[in-house]
């Protein structure tokens, strides 16, 4: 299934009913008088958040959503019946914009939650609500007012516990992978990952968390370089960053170097971003150029006062320990 985590979509609720223009005709009952029924209210359009919907792809290739028209009034005073209402679903996450001025019309984070996107007009009054002492027999009935209709953007931001962040081909998907029952791509070269990954991690008897495997980032993403700026907004929710670096490579760069790059990208992408509380940890130990780094890109860090955690997704080696500081820290923000 593609992933899509954007779509524009045109609403139209429903039309209110006309009103009628209606007598009442009756044996021995003369100038009956008029007995015109309203109209129908239009049907709102409704978007609600759904467990059960992972993206936005069926709404980005189907745009124009409209609601039921309300029916027109009838004799007898028999009012229209009132149009249904049009339900769209959306998953978890999706923000609800107007997008011609960006206001934001609701942020559905939990199931069923919802959102009225564009109002069902009223139906007008039938004739029979103009009669007077001076107007006994009005020939005229309002018309329906229209509904609502507008563009509306949905921006999808994931909702995950923890967020993976790093450079490309770090062992973000492999780990997600030995972690969860999440199956990414993997191979040997960069931006294998093209989409976020989603994986829901069980953890002793209670402890469960979801984490999400986000793209490679690189130098200079938050301006549209690689594919990091399509996807920092999935980590704006996570309450903690898993930062993975890797010492295997032969490039100049050192391990405290990659590090600020990423912090640089995540600042000035939001500065909120670069305030996540996040764990770093060094991936691949078990390759002998990273096991004759690890000692000092370790020191390095503890000089800063931060603690590593090494660990190597591909044997398993470090992740019990790396699994154990992300409980502990996710069940101290819980607490908090």
């Amino acid at each position: 299934m593609k992933f899509v985590d954007e779509a524009k979509i045109y609403v139209k609720a429903g039309d209110g009913g006309r009103g009628c223009v209606s007598f009442r005709r009756e044996k021995f009952i003369p100038r009956g008088g008029p007995n015109g029924g309203d109209g129908g209210k239009g049907g709102d359009v409704i978007i609600r958040a759904s467990i059960g919907h992972h993206t936005l792809l069926d709404l980005k290739f189907n745009q124009h959503h409209k609601a039921e028209r309300g029916r027109h009034g009838e004799g007898s005073d028999r009012t229209g019946r009132s149009g249904n209402n049009l339900e769209i679903l959306v998953p978890q996450g999706t923000i609800v914009k107007d997008a011609e001025t960006g206001e934001i019309l609701g942020d559905l984070t939990e199931e069923g939650q919802w959102i009225v996107a564009a109002k069902g007009g009223i139906g007008g009054k039938g004739n029979a609500h103009f009669k007077s002492a001076t107007n006994q027999a009005p020939r005229y009935a309002q018309d329906g007012i229209p509904g609502e209709e507008k563009w509306l953007q949905l921006e999808l931001k994931l909702l995950a516990d923890v967020g993976i962040i790093g450079f490309p081909n770090v062992g973000k998907s492999t780990l997600i992978s030995r972690v969860s029952a999440a199956k990414p791509r993997i191979a040997d070269y960069p931006f294998t990952t093209l989409t976020p990954n989603l994986g829901v991690v069980s953890y002793g008897n209670e402890n469960t968390f979801v984490i999400a495997d986000i793209p490679g980032l690189i130098e200079g993403a938050h301006l549209g370089t690689g594919l990091g700026i399509q996807f920092l907004r999935h980590i704006e929710r996570t309450s903690l960053l898993l930062h993975i670096i890797d010492i295997s490579r032969e490039e100049s760069r050192s391990a405290r170097e990659d590090y600020e790059t990423i912090i640089h990208e995540l600042e000035s992408f939001s500065p909120a971003m670069g305030e996540k509380p996040q764990i770093v940890a060094i991936n691949k130990i078990d390759i002998t150029e990273t096991k004759a780094h690890l000692e000092h890109a370790v020191a390095d860090f503890k000089a800063e006062g931060i603690t590593v955690f090494p660990f190597s997704a591909v044997t398993g080696e470090g992740v019990r320990t790396l699994l154990d500081e992300i409980v502990r820290q996710l069940s101290e923000r819980k607490d908090l």
